[in-house]
Parts: C-alpha cells; sequence; structure tokens
C-alpha cells in the first residue's frame, strides 16, 4: 500500500505522459464532459451561452464572416460555435475527438437544416487539401498540449490557412498561473461520479512547474476491476511566450484581446486570446 501511495503522488516531469483519450473517448466520461458542454449556464468544457452568442457576433464582424468564408473549428465540441458560424454563412469544418461530442452536433446541424462537415478525430492526426480563411482552437484547449504537439498544430494551421488568413485561439495567462496552488485530495467518487458509472476511489494531485509556467492536475481512479492515472497538463503564457510560438511557425501580425470575444487586452485577466496571421 505504501508503494502504491507513493506512486500516486509522485511527480512526473512536465507532459511526460499524455492521456487524452482516456478523457474524450471513454463513453462515461465523454457523457459526462458532454453535459458540461451542452449547461448554458456554467463555464465548463465550454463558455456560457450567453458569451459564445457574443463571441460569435464579434468574430463574424472582426472576420467579415460570409458565404465565402472557410473555417476550420479544432476541438469544436458538441458544435457550439461551428453551427452558429454556419448560420451567419461559413463554411465550416468542425474536428474533435470526441465520438459522443462529433455524434450531438451533426444532429443539431441536420436538426436546423445546417450543412457542416463534423470530423471524429484527434485533431494532431488530421489532414485535409482544404485550405481556410480562419483556424479556431476555442477555450484554451492549447494549453493542454505539450511543447511539441503545439510545434505540430501551429505548422499544420500554418499550412492549412489561405495566404493572408488568421488563427484565433485563447489561453491561460501568467496571472492565472501565480493562483494555482499544489494540493492533494481524496475521495469516494470524486467529482461527484464523473470518472465511471460504478464507485471508485479518486485522488487528485496538483502540481506547479514553476520554471516550465505548467500545471498538472493527476487523476488516479481506483475501480474495483482497473486502476487508471488522467494527466490534464495546462501550460501557462505571456503573450511573449506565446508570440515566439507562433512566430516560430512563420506567422506575422499579431493582435491581443481579452476573450474571444474581443474585449481589451487585460495583463491582470486569467486569460487572453490572440489572433495571428500567416504572412
Amino acid at each position: 500500500m505504501f508503494i502504491q501511495l507513493e506512486e500516486i503522488n509522485s511527480r512526473p516531469e512536465p507532459f511526460g505522459f499524455y492521456t487524452a483519450a482516456d478523457l474524450w473517448t471513454d463513453e462515461h466520461t465523454s457523457e459526462q464532459m458532454l453535459a458540461y458542454h451542452l449547461n448554458a449556464d456554467i463555464d465548463v468544457s465550454s463558455r456560457r451561452g450567453e458569451f459564445i452568442d457574443r463571441s460569435v457576433e464579434w468574430i463574424a464582424s472582426r472576420f467579415s464572416i460570409g458565404a465565402d468564408t472557410r473555417i476550420a473549428d479544432f476541438g469544436c465540441g458538441p458544435g457550439l460555435y461551428a453551427n452558429r458560424l454556419a448560420k451567419v454563412g461559413a463554411s465550416v469544418i468542425g474536428i474533435d475527438f470526441s465520438k459522443c461530442s462529433i455524434k450531438h452536433a451533426r444532429e443539431a446541424a441536420r436538426e436546423v437544416g445546417l450543412t457542416i462537415e463534423y470530423i471524429n478525430q484527434n485533431y494532431l492526426d488530421f489532414e485535409t487539401e482544404h485550405r481556410f480563411d480562419l483556424i479556431l482552437m476555442i477555450m484554451c484547449d492549447f494549453c493542454a498540449l505539450s511543447p511539441s504537439q503545439r510545434r505540430i498544430m501551429l505548422a499544420k494551421f500554418h499550412s492549412m490557412l489561405l495566404p493572408g488568413g488568421s488563427v484565433l485561439l485563447d489561453v491561460y495567462s501568467q496571472s492565472a498561473f501565480k493562483q494555482r496552488k499544489e494540493a492533494s485530495s481524496y475521495g469516494v467518487n470524486l467529482l461527484d461520479g464523473f470518472w465511471s458509472a460504478e464507485k471508485y476511489y479518486g485522488f487528485l494531485n496538483t502540481f506547479k512547474y514553476d520554471d516550465a509556467m505548467v500545471v498538472l492536475d493527476k487523476y488516479t481512479i481506483v475501480e474495483s476491476a482497473r486502476k487508471r492515472t488522467v494527466y490534464n497538463w495546462l501550460q501557462y503564457f505571456t503573450p511573449e511566450s506565446l508570440w515566439r510560438e507562433f512566430e516560430m511557425a512563420g506567422f506575422a501580425d499579431q493582435e491581443l484581446y481579452a476573450d474571444v470575444a474581443g474585449a481589451p487586452f487585460d495583463k491582470m485577466a486569467s486569460e487572453f486570446a490572440i489572433i495571428a496571421q500567416k504572412k
């Protein structure tokens, strides 16, 4: 038991393990995530419905979206942005790891007569011959990727954009990183049964890596038939550190905002958004 507890409480190297599939492809947890996505009154998995409406209105105005605009939404979830953007005339492709979310997105689009291509795939592996005016990665998805994965994504974005096309994404800030604290907790059916429909014992260890500005929420889930560990990594950024990554990928001009609804940039806010343009 002591050795097992030592393992549960061990601190891995930053991004030493990647377990996104356990979160997005497990049937039970993906259904839990979808429920959070579809709750328009909370900021979990997706923004509140009112914010998404404002965000889409700003995006449509900022990028002059019309019938000729091609958009790719990476990490589209159940289509909350993609469906709204299609309604204002854009041609949209949505890519997401979760079969459950993609199924909902397709059904929601079909119900209102929208033609949207939804692709159930890990977006790190996504390839297409299509080229886009705008690429989205919203709800700080970029922060969950390791440095090597972020290089892959930015190179992919750059190659998939038309000349003059843009990326819009949001990230967690240095201010938010300073507010995170290391902690450990334990509970029966931790997070109210989020991890399994069966009884389980859950351990949560939060580790901070000050030099890398990374936080890990490490969940160890012990069920009667199995034990699993889920690593939820989050990279935090300054505007300078984020722009360096875009610049290395060949992007030119940038604009900074407080969020993806176009609020003015605030260095004390917990998040910020960037628009980066392909040369």
